[in-house]
C-alpha cells in the first residue's frame, strides 16, 4: 500500500496521462439521495422509476435468484423494502455506470468483453459472499467496477494497450507490472482514483485498490478485497481459455482459505454460470455460451466415450464405481452430521449447547484476532421464570423456551449462533459486530421477546428478558473467552438489579479477577 504522499503524486500522474470520464447525472443524483437521512427511500425510488428502461432492468434483476427469493417484485418500492435500500442503490449504480461507459470514439477497446467479464465478476463476488458469510452490501458493485481502470486506459491509450493486455495473456499480476512500467500506475490505481473523483462511496471503491494480490490491503477491507480476487478467478473459468486448470486451481484456494469441500465449490462454480446468463442479458450484452463447469466436465467425458468403445465402457464403470462410492461417503457424512448434531443440540429448544458454544466463542475470537474485525456476544434470560413454572407448570415453561429460541433464530443472521447457555439463559454470538450493532441488535431481541405469547389451557403467558452484551473489537489482544463471558454476564446481572426487561452494554475489562 502506498502511502497518502506516494498516492497522491501517482493520482496526479494518472489524471495528467488519463481522460477521467466525469461520473453520470443519473448516479450523482442516486448518491445524493441515498446521502440523505430523510426521504432517502422515495426520493430514490422516484430516481430510478423516472426512467423506464433503468426500472424495468432493476425489477429483472431484483427477481433474481441471485438477489431475492421472496415472490414477484413488481415495483421499485417493494423492491427496496425486499432487498434493502444499499443493495437497489448498488445495482442501480451498475446498470447506470455500465450504460455510460459502454463505447470509445476510435477506441478499439473490447467493451462488450470488458462488461462480460466485469459482471460476471460481480455475480461471482455476490455468490461467494454469500457462501462464506460476509455481509456486504457493496460486494456486487465494487466487484463489477474493480477492474474499471482497464477501461479508462484503453479509452485513453487505444491500440498501445490492447497490446499490454494481449502479451500479458491476462494474467493480473503480470498485467499490473507492465502497466506500472510503462505508465507508472496500474489500473487498481486508476479505478480507485476514477470512483474516488464520483465520490463513491469508500465501501465500494477502497477494497480494489489491491484485489489482485493480497499484500498490505488496508483494514477494514482486506476480507473483502480477498473475495474481490477470489470472484476474478472464479470470472475467468468462463470468460476466458485454460477452463480445467483454472477451475482446479480455485478449488484448491477455496478449500484452503474458506474449507469448502469439493462439492461445495462445484456448486459455486455452477451457481456462477447459471446466475450470469440472465445478468448479462440484463446489461443488454450477448452472454454467449455460458455452461456450468459440471455440464463442461460432463461434455469432456461423453467427448472422450466416443474414441472407442472400450475406452466408453472404461468411463461408464469407472461412473459407476465413483457413484457408488460417492453414495456410500455421503450415507456415512449424513450419518456424522446427525451424530454431530445430537453431540451439539440442545434436545428441547433445538438450538445449540453450552458445549458448542464455547467452542464457537473461541473460534470467532481467533477468527476475529486474525482479520481484524470485531465480534460480539450477548447473554440473555427470562425474567422470573420460575414463577412460570411455579404458576404453569414446566411443560409450559418449556413451551416458553421454545418459542424464544424459534424467535431468536429467525431473527438473527446466518452467520451467528445462537445458543441455550443453561435453563432459561441464552447467548448469541455475532461475528463482525461492532459496539454500536450489538447495541442495536440486543434492543431489537428484546422487544422481540417482549412480544410473544404463548397459550397454554386457554391462557396467553408472556415474558421478558434481561440481557447483557460486550464486544472484543481488537483494540486489545488480551481479552479473553472467560473475560468476554464475564463481562456479558456482569451486564445481565445489572440489567437484573437496575428493574429487568433492559439491555446493558459493558466493555471488557483487563481487570477482571477471573
Amino acid at each position: 500500500m502506498q502511502t497518502n504522499e506516494n498516492y497522491a503524486q501517482i493520482q496526479q500522474l494518472i489524471e495528467t496521462e488519463l481522460n477521467l470520464p466525469s461520473p453520470p447525472a443519473i448516479a450523482v443524483q442516486i448518491l445524493n439521495a441515498v446521502q440523505k437521512d430523510d426521504g432517502a427511500l422515495s426520493e430514490l425510488g422516484d430516481i430510478i422509476s423516472s426512467d423506464p428502461v433503468l426500472t424495468a432492468k432493476m425489477l429483472s434483476v431484483a427477481n433474481t435468484s441471485l438477489f431475492s427469493n421472496n415472490g414477484e417484485i413488481n415495483n421499485i418500492q417493494r423492491a427496496m423494502s425486499v432487498l434493502g435500500t444499499n443493495v437497489i442503490k448498488n445495482i442501480a449504480l451498475s446498470f447506470v455506470i455500465a450504460s455510460e461507459l459502454n463505447s470509445g470514439s476510435g477506441c478499439d477497446f473490447d467493451f462488450d468483453l470488458f462488461w462480460r467479464r466485469a459482471i460476471t465478476t460481480a455475480v461471482s463476488a455476490e455468490l461467494l459472499s454469500k457462501t462464506v458469510h460476509l455481509d456486504n452490501n457493496d460486494i456486487f458493485v465494487s466487484a463489477l467496477l474493480q477492474d474499471i481502470g482497464m477501461l479508462v486506459i484503453g479509452m485513453t491509450k487505444g491500440i498501445e494497450y490492447n497490446t499490454i493486455i494481449k502479451e500479458s495473456h491476462r494474467c493480473p499480476l503480470q498485467l499490473l507490472s507492465m502497466e506500472k512500467e510503462k505508465y507508472g500506475f496500474d489500473h487498481q490505481q486508476v479505478s480507485y482514483a476514477l470512483l474516488l473523483s464520483w465520490q463513491l462511496p469508500e465501501s465500494i471503491y477502497a477494497p480494489i485498490l489491491c484485489h489482485h494480490h493480497d499484500e498490505n490491503v488496508p483494514e477494514p477491507y482486506a476480507n473483502t478485497s480477498e473475495v474481490l480476487n477470489f470472484a476474478d478467478q472464479l470470472s475467468a473459468i468462463y470468460i476466458e481459455s485454460q477452463t480445467a486448470e483454472k477451475a482446479r486451481t480455485i478449488q484448491k484456494n477455496l478449500s484452503n482459505r474458506y474449507k469448502l469441500d469439493e462439492n461445495q465449490a462445484l456448486e459455486l462454480l455452477d451457481n456462477v454460470a447459471i446466475n450470469c446468463r440472465k445478468m448479462i442479458e440484463s446489461f443488454d450484452l450477448d452472454p454467449g455460451e455460458i455452461l456450468p463447469y459440471s455440464t463442461l466436465l460432463q461434455k469432456a467425458n461423453e467427448e472422450l466415450g466416443k474414441l472407442n468403445l472400450s475406452n466408453e465402457q472404461m468411463i461408464l464403470e469407472m461412473g459407476e464405481a465413483k457413484e457408488k462410492a460417492e453414495k456410500l461417503a455421503l450415507n456415512l457424512q449424513d450419518a456424522n452430521s446427525r451424530l454431530k448434531e445430537l453431540v451439539y443440540r440442545d434436545g428441547l429448544t433445538g438450538l445449540y449447547n453450552h458445549r458448542y458454544f464455547q467452542e464457537s466463542l473461541a473460534n470467532e475470537l481467533t477468527r476475529a484476532s486474525r482479520y481484524q474485525s470485531p465480534v460480539s456476544l450477548i447473554l440473555f434470560d427470562i425474567d422470573f421464570f420460575k414463577k412460570v413454572n411455579d404458576t404453569h407448570g414446566h411443560p409450559a415453561g418449556d413451551l416458553v423456551l421454545m418459542n424464544i429460541a424459534r424467535a431468536v433464530t429467525t431473527a438473527v443472521r446466518p452467520c451467528d449462533i445462537v445458543a441455550r447457555y443453561g435453563g432459561e439463559e441464552f447467548a448469541v454470538i455475532l461475528p463482525e459486530t461492532s459496539a454500536a450493532g450489538v447495541k442495536v441488535f440486543a434492543a431489537r431481541l428484546r422487544r422481540c421477546v417482549e412480544g410473544i405469547a404463548t397459550l397454554v389451557d386457554g391462557q396467553l403467558i408472556y415474558v421478558t428478558v434481561s440481557a447483557g452484551a460486550t464486544t472484543f473489537d481488537n483494540s486489545n489482544s488480551k481479552i479473553s473467552k472467560s473475560i468476554l463471558i464475564e463481562t456479558a454476564d456482569r451486564g445481565l446481572y445489572q440489567s437484573k438489579q437496575n428493574g429487568r426487561n433492559q439491555v446493558t452494554i459493558l466493555e471488557p475489562e483487563l481487570s477482571i479477577d477471573l
